[in-house]
């Protein structure tokens, strides 16, 4: 009912809920189909019968029941949710854009008649803008489509006007609805922006696309090949690149097109600001590198005198130019997934450390950090073995160093498995383990000047090794106290003797007591009070039960 919520949230509630969450527009047209069927029914607004269609359209005296305004907002919703599924089918079916033109222009028609309605006085304030909005966002998506970006923008930046009034005009959470509807929006402002002849929109666009995904729909799509094409452009110009002191060319478009879009990429991922986005842009970069090692790959398996000049490159000592490509793009891939392991452990150590509250629940465990830490070091391992870096020293010490930090923190958390089932001895080792992976680190490190500032830090490890080392020490105290034996430790100014409080222990249930005294009592002889056989017969015997001959 639109008297009891406002528009915006009406179409947001039945979007996520029917289909839109995972971009299904014709499961949600077919919600919005048996809803009218419904309301129709339900507010007797009949379109005929099963032989004749009688047209009627909602006027402003019916606005007694605010359902007609439901009715017409659910109209516009389906004609818009059928354009957008067109759309999708349109990519390999061109025909169709006539028809998701068609269905376009029917949603923004109903959407001003809902406009023209909620001007009666019937209407509060509130709503009569968010049908404004709305009626301004359907016409946006009109000219939008037609390519008419002047009258596009237009539409577009009157819909963002009213929701950030609304936003101001509401508490914050109330708000929160209309700021992601304006950010929804501002990829096609910015889109409309660019076509008009702001060559900075693409920046924007950009960011837009990396932190966000885009805009929706149709948005999302041209956004993506408005970006290869902008890459492509400059990617013209682009001919070679350096790395650790080699320049090789690049004569592989695609090659070229993601070391442009490189800096894009790693930007947005350190300007993320949760792991659920930071985690899709690591996806998304990676899937783009295994593209572009594809394309190299598949330049040198055909290039026969390529391949020829590769054997005699590795013969002097020196890989050929595609090769060396071919291997800097696999540090980029190799890297990436180390900074995405790591990026993961960090979220996974911060839970690790934050207490249960729902038992039911499987939280976090050292396991699930070891198989990160495994991954980590699979990566460097095949860092060290890159072709064209064998006699590049310092790489290899740099990588080794790496390896040396992941292999005391895969170590760590392996000695935390084992201090859950409670194997302190193994434990102990593997602590002292870490201290020594971390003392050579330390040694090594002085050599290097910036090798572990993209590194977890060891300081942090060696004070977190400590303090487990002692608890894991005193642990274990509580079970042999009736054992003396002389610890150097206990004779510190705090020694933990025992663990408090202590841990639960069954004990025998508490015995049930029974009344047996009765099985032993003898009573008195009552044969003084018990009528004797044969006397009286049967008046005696009543006389006698009675009492009376007593």
């Amino acid at each position: 009912d639109l008297s009891s919520s406002a528009v915006l949230q009406i179409i947001k509630d039945s979007q996520q809920q029917h289909g839109l969450r995972h971009g299904d527009y014709q499961r949600y047209r077919g919600y919005c189909s048996r809803r009218l069927r419904r309301l129709r029914k339900t507010l007797g607004f009949k379109m005929g019968n099963r032989h004749k269609f009688t047209g009627k359209k909602v006027t402003v005296e019916l606005l007694s029941d605010n359902r007609h305004l439901l009715l017409v907002l659910m109209e516009a919703e389906r004609a818009w949710s059928y354009a957008m599924q067109l759309k999708q089918e349109a990519n390999t079916e061109p025909r169709k854009r006539f028809h998701l033109l068609a269905r376009l222009r029917k949603a923004a028609k109903h959407g001003e008649q809902l406009e023209k309605l909620c001007e009666s006085p019937r209407v509060d304030a509130k709503t009569k803008l968010e049908a404004q909005a709305y009626t301004a966002y359907l016409n946006g998506m009109v000219q939008f489509e037609l390519q008419e970006w002047k009258s596009a923008m237009e539409a577009f930046n009157k819909c963002k006007t009213i929701y950030e009034k609304l936003a101001s005009a509401f508490t914050e959470e109330q708000a929160v609805l209309y700021h992601q509807r304006v950010e929804e929006i501002s990829p096609n402002i910015r889109y409309c922006a660019y076509n008009i002849g702001d060559q900075n929109a693409i920046n924007d666009l950009m960011q837009m696309r990396l932190s966000a995904g885009g805009g929706g729909g149709m948005m999302a799509e041209k956004l993506e090949a408005l970006i290869t094409q902008t890459r492509a452009k400059q990617a013209a110009v682009m001919s070679e690149v350096e790395w650790r002191g080699r320049t090789v060319p690049v004569r592989i478009d695609k090659a070229r097109i993601f070391l442009l879009g490189l800096a894009d990429n790693e930007a947005a991922i350190i300007q993320a600001d949760n792991e659920e986005t930071k985690e899709r842009l690591y996806e998304s970069l990676l899937a783009e590198c295994r593209d572009t090692i594809q394309a190299v790959r598949e330049e040198l398996r055909t290039d026969v005198k390529q391949r020829e000049r590769a054997a005699e490159g590795a013969d002097s000592g020196k890989v050929s130019n595609l090769q060396y490509l071919h291997s800097y793009l696999t540090y980029i891939k190799l890297w990436t997934v180390v900074r995405r392991n790591e990026s993961m452990a960090h979220a996974l150590q911060a839970k690790l450390k934050e207490p249960q509250t729902d038992e039911n629940k499987r939280g976090p465990r050292p396991q699930d950090l070891i198989r990160l830490y495994d991954i980590i070091l699979q990566s460097l391992a095949e860092l060290s073995s890159l072709q064209g870096l064998e006699e590049d020293h310092t790489f290899q010490k740099e990588v080794a160093l790496k390896t040396l930090v992941y292999k005391a923190y895969r170590c760590f958390y392996i000695a935390q498995s084992y201090v859950l089932v409670k194997k302190w001895s193994e434990a102990l080792v593997l602590y002292e383990r870490v201290l020594k992976y971390t003392r050579e680190v330390q040694s090594k490190a002085k050599s290097f000047n910036n090798s572990l500032k993209d590194l977890p830090d060891v300081q942090e490890l060696i004070a977190e090794v400590s303090a487990e080392k002692y608890s894991l020490q005193a642990a274990p105290l509580s079970d042999r106290l009736d054992h003396f034996r002389l610890d150097p430790t206990l004779l510190s100014k705090q020694p933990n003797l025992v663990q408090f409080p202590p841990d639960f222990q069954p004990i025998p249930c508490k015995p049930l007591f029974f009344d047996l005294a009765l099985n032993h009592v003898a009573f008195p002889p009552l044969d003084d009070k018990v009528e004797q056989k044969g006397k009286g017969g049967i008046t005696g015997y009543f006389r006698g039960f009675f009492g009376f001959g007593s």
